[in-house]
């Protein structure tokens, strides 16, 4: 009989794409939305060269807030609240629904790709 392998601080558990899932958060799906809209609009502060206070003014907040979503802190803040500041960053937002592929009852899934 095979002895079955000792689980420590050490053990390398596997993960997928999406930690907030790995770690059977419920709200996975809108954290992981919100996580990747955060670095959309991160990366577009970043590009554009904008200073905080600058990016806050375009997006019509004050700059603490910026900072809160620069930093992961998105707890006060909606899905659709970081779609509006992106759209103020300049960006275009497309959302596309699909209808599933199989007749299973599964739940939905949502995904952010930022292009």
């Amino acid at each position: 009989m095979e002895k079955e392998p000792e689980v420590s601080e050490n053990t390398v558990k596997y993960s997928t794409t999406d930690v907030f899932h790995d770690l059977g958060l419920p709200d996975a799906d809108e954290l992981l939305t919100k996580s990747k809209l955060a670095i959309a609009i991160q990366s577009t502060i970043e590009a554009r060269r904008l200073t905080q206070a600058q990016a806050a003014k375009l997006m019509g907040i004050d700059q603490p807030k910026v900072s809160k979503i620069i930093r992961g802190r998105l707890s006060d803040f909606s899905t659709e609240r970081l779609l509006y500041y992106l759209v103020h960053l300049g960006l275009d937002i497309e959302i596309v629904i699909h209808k599933q592929v199989s007749d299973t009852k599964r739940d939905g899934t949502i995904s952010v790709a930022y292009v």
